[in-house]
């Protein structure tokens, strides 16, 4: 396990450096006057060449690229342009944000799509399979800015014209404010989000589940008189689990990477949010770094994966 450990960590690393190579070559060397933008029209040749001294873009290339991943390394990923505030703050301040998004939506469509998963597999062709996999197929192919957008209509304008104002519009309320006005901003979001990763996960689970229930190990079981909710709970669900946990782990790194969507459509202040506007405004800092700290995720976030999958099927080991 230690060795199957290094080999993905140094996998990890590796893939973390190309990306740095890659956003630096896209942000850094790409055509592009940062120092004509931040000077104005009216900056005149020595103002715009101070800047780029003071920015560090006057030097050649590869110092350039030594520089930011030195500074990257050490965590310093730099400053906002405009606001001369850190980029870790600013990613500081997201991600709280995009993280509370992230888990609570990550439970709802993990208990839903593997609980009905689980009833369509063990009810193949039933009312309640067809019922599902409907359910699966609809929200699959739902486009999650018309699904969040539909509830806040249902859920927030309707029912605040009707008098109950159970959810507010959009925003956040910090968990230090309180759970309730925490729990009260995010409950669409999450149910936005669950709906739509639920569905995938219901067919996953399904297919999963139908392949281990017919295997002879499954059959040995059911053949000693175990019970059947043992049976597949112990026996069968925890192989089926597998690809779960494979496809469980890449959502939430990229989830935790930034909802740009969802955060949009209910006014979130997150990663994605903060993304959007600094693209809008050409803050390059801001953008290499929300990029970077995405990348990490979604790498450590499938570390976690394979060490998932290594204890789920102790073969992975060995490859």
């Amino acid at each position: 396990m230690g060795m199957f450990l290094i080999r993905r960590i140094g996998h990890g690393i590796l893939v973390l450096w190309l990306i740095s190579v890659a956003v630096f070559a896209l942000f850094f060397v790409a055509p592009s006057n940062v120092a004509q933008t931040l000077a104005g029209r009216q900056g005149t040749p020595e103002t715009i060449a101070l800047i780029k001294h003071r920015l560090g873009l006057d030097l050649p290339v590869w110092q350039q690229y030594l520089h930011f991943l030195g500074n990257a390394v050490k965590g310093n990923l730099g400053y906002d342009y405009y606001h001369q505030v850190p980029v870790t703050h600013i990613i500081g301040q997201a991600l709280p944000i995009t993280v509370s998004l992230a888990l609570g939506a990550a439970v709802l469509w993990l208990a839903l799509g593997v609980f009905n998963g689980v009833i369509s597999a063990t009810h193949p062709r039933s009312l309640a399979d067809r019922g599902l996999t409907l359910f699966a197929l609809f929200f699959y192919s739902f486009p999650s800015f018309l699904l969040g957008l539909l509830l806040l209509y249902f859920l927030y304008f309707r029912l605040t014209l009707s008098g109950f104002g159970w959810f507010p519009a959009g925003g956040y309320a910090p968990l230090a404010g309180g759970i309730g006005p925490w729990f009260q901003h995010l409950l669409l979001p999450w149910v936005a989000l669950a709906l739509l990763l639920a569905a995938t996960y219901t067919r996953l689970t399904r297919g999963s589940m139908l392949d281990v229930l017919g295997e002879d190990y499954i059959r040995t079981a059911r053949s000693k008189g175990i019970r059947e909710s043992r049976v597949v709970v112990v026996h069968g669900l925890r192989s089926a689990l597998t690809p779960v946990v494979t496809q469980f782990g890449i959502d939430l790194g990229q989830l935790i990477g930034g909802v740009v969507v969802t955060e949009t459509v209910f006014s979130l202040p997150g990663l994605g949010q903060t993304a959007v506007t600094a693209i809008n405004q050409q803050d390059l800092p801001v953008i290499i770094g929300i990029v970077l700290f995405a990348s990490a995720a979604v790498v450590v976030a499938n570390i976690l994966v394979d060490i998932g999958y290594a204890v789920l099927d102790p073969r992975v080991r060995l490859h």
